[in-house]
């Protein structure tokens, strides 16, 4: 979990958080409903049972509210059998944290973002999954067209790559992806891909 996320949990405590839509014109035309089979069947494993049930609660929420809503803090973990303990370390501020560390959640003051459409998942979240999941994810993919998502990938790897054999140091390719408007997860997923490709290059 990172500070920021942990911070951000201890301060909320018993309180209330004010819950609105994070926006994100792609994923949100392209990604996958909290309560669909995708993230049922490939997020949950990652995310874990507490984190993805969350999200449904915050969607199910904003599907109600679409201009945002209220969350009682003390209301939500006892809906989602996490109890009303408070705290850094109590289950609900975990629970949060992990939803704020995969970029599904973002976190100001008493002012909590969530996405309503979950991005089908990067490389290094797939391989947490079991070998049997990963093909089976491996079929959808090539079942499915080639979406939006999947030719940002394709761009981003590559303009990733260029910047690495141009001898661009790591950190000066992750803030030109982000002036390029790569989403976070999306421009590390690229990057990590192309570290590896150099690497392995003759």
């Amino acid at each position: 979990m990172t500070t920021t996320a942990l911070e951000g949990s201890e301060q909320i405590g018993a309180g209330r958080l004010a819950v609105r839509c994070w926006s994100d014109p792609v994923i949100d035309r392209l990604g996958h409903d909290p309560r669909s089979p995708y993230v049922e069947r490939f997020w949950l494993p990652v995310l874990g049972p507490s984190t993805t049930f969350f999200l449904r609660h915050l969607a199910i929420g904003l599907e109600r509210s679409p201009s945002g809503y209220d969350l009682s803090v003390q209301d939500a973990a006892r809906a989602l059998g996490l109890g009303d303990r408070s705290g850094r370390n109590a289950p609900f501020a975990r629970t949060l944290a992990r939803a704020i560390d995969f970029e599904m959640a973002r976190l100001h003051g008493d002012l909590l973002e969530v996405r309503r459409r979950m991005p089908p998942l990067a490389r290094r979240h797939l391989l947490r999954l079991p070998e049997s999941l990963q093909a089976e994810h491996e079929r959808l993919g090539r079942l499915a067209p080639p979406s939006e998502i999947e030719r940002l990938h394709l761009r981003g790897r590559q303009l990733a790559l260029s910047l690495l054999q141009l001898g661009e140091p790591t950190e000066a390719v992750r803030q030109q992806l982000a002036r390029w408007r790569f989403e976070p997860t999306l421009a590390e997923d690229c990057l990590a891909w192309a570290i590896a490709q150099q690497a392995t290059a003759p």
